[in-house]
């Protein structure tokens, strides 16, 4: 069995037999899990009211409303939705199999349950679970909110603060936001928020065909410095070289995290500073540090 440690999480456990509760819950408990149990959908909703737990075993049926159908509800609840599901079932047709990881379950284990394999997908989910939303919340923290698009250029993942810019910028017109999120991936755009202006910057591929992009909210006197660099029409490269020059990095520094030369990295700021229509390093960083992050 896993090690376990102090306070591992809270866990919903949803299943209709008796002795399967029972068994799971002693389990659970002596691997130091707060254990939440319903008998039915209808119980484990109420007990989501009551807490949101860390993951959720869910019997895949039960009397009344299914497993998945109780799956897709959670899914569809912004309280709920990080919360990994895992289905506990005697279903191993594919056909349940697809149906589970398409309403929105992570994982499935198969009854008879085996316990060390049931610890060890909890554990691995639970904590890829909170990775993700600490994450998400050290981008948020930061100021910044991330978008991905996906390959036909709809939006495939934004994170809380992302949704609320675009929210208010947009309202519920998302087309019109995956729009102005697609005309990015050109050169940094924005959208008047406001007193202020939304920025959304392309960083670059996250994978096959989808694209990651920052947004950041800039104000009023900020937006003289975004249109000049969007004016300059900068290279990807001559972007990045930019960026971190913003940061105060060195030549030789820039040369080392881009995998170039500091001869290359003379030659970008060269072709930066024409197109800027500055002569130094200062007045650059000063242009670029309204649209860079610290």
């Amino acid at each position: 069995m896993p090690h376990h440690t102090p306070h591992a999480g809270v866990v919903l456990v949803v299943d209709d037999a008796i002795e399967t509760l029972g068994f799971l819950c002693e389990a659970l408990s002596q691997q130091d899990y707060t254990v939440l149990v319903a008998r039915n959908a209808a119980e484990a909703l109420e007990r989501l009211d009551m807490a949101t737990p860390d993951a959720v075993l869910l019997d895949c049926v039960m009397p009344g409303e299914s497993g998945f159908s109780l799956c897709r509800k959670i899914k569809a609840h912004p309280a709920w939705a990080h919360v990994p599901v895992i289905f506990m079932t005697g279903l191993s047709e594919t056909d349940h199999i697809v149906e589970g990881f398409a309403c929105g379950g992570v994982d499935y284990v198969v009854k008879p349950l085996k316990l060390p394999e049931v610890l060890a997908r909890l554990a691995r989910h639970m904590h890829n679970a909170h990775v993700g939303r600490m994450a998400q919340a050290a981008v948020d923290v930061g100021g910044m909110g991330v978008v991905v698009l996906d390959r036909q250029g709809r939006i495939a993942w934004r994170s809380p603060q992302a949704a609320q810019w675009l929210e208010q910028a947009f309202g519920g017109a998302q087309p019109a936001a995956a729009a102005w999120l697609q005309s990015a991936r050109d050169q940094a755009a924005q959208q008047a928020l406001g007193q202020a202006s939304l920025l959304a910057q392309d960083v670059g591929e996250v994978g096959i065909g989808e694209r990651m992009l920052v947004l950041r909210l800039a104000s009023e006197s900020l937006r003289a410095s975004s249109q000049r660099l969007q004016d300059a029409a900068l290279t990807p490269r001559e972007t990045e070289v930019l960026g971190w020059l913003a940061k105060g990095k060195t030549n030789r520094d820039i040369a080392q995290i881009l995998g170039m030369s500091p001869r290359t990295v003379n030659k970008h700021l060269e072709h930066v500073f024409e197109k800027l229509g500055v002569e130094t390093r200062a007045a650059a960083a000063a242009i670029a540090s309204g649209s860079f992050p610290a």
